[in-house]
């Protein structure tokens, strides 16, 4: 079967599904591919931090009513050090600008929800994809669907398929690859019990990092430094409580609340970049174009921006032939791309134990925590990359 439509996006994470409703607010037509079924989709657990410009994004886009009513929001964060918490009050450092704890994958399944509503074509469980003539005019994108072979033609395709979808590969051979991988990973877990603390707690220990998050009132998001290469089954669920209690430690009577755990793994972490992040009429966008650590909390926002700036640009060139937007595409994103990766980098550095750091560089680690809890300028410098520079 072949069919035709404006925009091909493979991929129905949030970077394809914000791209699509941007897209139909601006009257563009589009098809969203996704390999996966839709209950995978929309209940993996991933991201929970949305920036100030993403959370807005949504409002604007007719989606962030259950965000509004269901997320929290987040005027600060906590460093832990020394046995000690430090609260950097990120809204009043950034002139109110804060952050929601809304979970990606109930972002998901809002935009799912506005697509299908609208009417908008958005297919689950395709296989065989691949990409094709997007140096021409004329690009199409081939699958399987329900058994069926398809065609679909179009204008421009948007690789918004993630690290292992087949975008990328397909222009590989005319990418730059940047890749640092880190030799430690990130031990997680969702436990069914209320946050222990009002705000997110990042923590810098002799022991390795540890950060205490949530998703919601009754869920809490927990995270420990480990061996990447580990086995979570090597990780009973004592042994994980134990290590949770020694590394959030406090002098203050602070406490740490257990409870049941409902999810756990180990992600190995890296920071990669490719340069172009297009080709032809082949653009990237999200984490098929780049990865970040996760200590920034930056990875589904900083795809949102992405398909920002796309969907800017496809308005603009189907509004009156003008492809400037377009072609500056792949730079416009690239420069807040690297002020993102080193942010994270800074982040991740500043509360890791490195490899085979010794006792000197712990010491640098602790100084640097020490002027960003002293210094309001350090403080800010932090705070508004956390919430999401407005500009860069």
């Amino acid at each position: 079967m072949r069919t035709r439509t404006q925009v091909g996006i493979v991929g129905a994470g949030p970077a394809g599904l914000v791209l699509s409703q941007l897209l139909d607010q601006a009257g563009i037509e589009s098809v969203i591919l996704e390999n996966r079924d839709r209950d995978y989709v929309t209940e993996r657990v991933r991201a929970g931090v949305l920036e100030q410009g993403t959370a807005d994004l949504l409002d604007s886009m007719g989606v962030g009513e259950r965000m509004h009513r269901e997320g929290i929001v987040h005027h600060g964060i906590y460093l832990r050090f020394r046995k000690q918490s430090h609260h950097i009050p990120m809204s009043d450092l950034t002139g109110g600008r804060s952050i929601w704890i809304y979970g990606q994958q109930e972002v998901v399944k809002d935009l799912i929800d506005a697509r299908l509503a609208a009417g908008q074509q958005l297919h689950f469980e395709v296989s065989d994809v691949s990409v094709h003539d997007f140096e021409s005019d004329s690009p199409r994108i081939e699958y399987t669907h329900e058994g069926e072979q398809h065609t679909l033609d179009c204008d421009v395709i948007a690789g918004c398929d993630g690290f292992h979808g087949v975008c990328r590969p397909a222009i590989e051979e005319t990418l730059t690859i940047y890749n640092h991988e880190y030799p430690f990973g990130w031990l997680g877990i969702l436990a069914q019990v209320p946050p222990s603390t009002d705000e997110l707690i990042y923590a810098n220990h002799e022991r390795g990092f540890a950060l205490h998050s949530l998703r919601s009132p009754e869920l809490s998001r927990l995270y420990i430094q480990c061996d990447p290469h580990d086995d979570i089954a090597n990780w009973s669920d004592d042994a994980i409580w134990t290590e949770m209690h020694r590394r959030f430690e406090t002098e203050d009577g602070w406490e740490l609340h257990e409870g049941p755990i409902v999810d756990k793994g180990i992600t190995p972490m890296r920071s990669f970049v490719v340069e172009p992040i297009q080709h032809g009429r082949l653009y990237l966008a999200g984490d098929a174009a780049h990865i970040v650590p996760p200590t920034g909390a930056k990875g589904l926002n900083l795809a949102v921006h992405d398909v920002r700036v796309l969907a800017e640009a496809l308005t603009r060139f189907y509004a009156d032939g003008d492809s400037s937007l377009l072609d500056g595409y792949s730079a416009a994103c690239l420069r807040r791309v690297w002020r993102v990766q080193h942010f994270s980098w800074w982040m991740t550095s500043m509360l890791h134990l490195i490899g085979d750091a010794d006792d000197f560089e712990h010491k640098l680690q602790l100084a640097q925590l020490d002027y960003v809890v002293s210094s309001k300028a350090a403080a800010t410098t932090l705070a508004e990359n956390y919430v999401g520079l407005e500009k860069v």
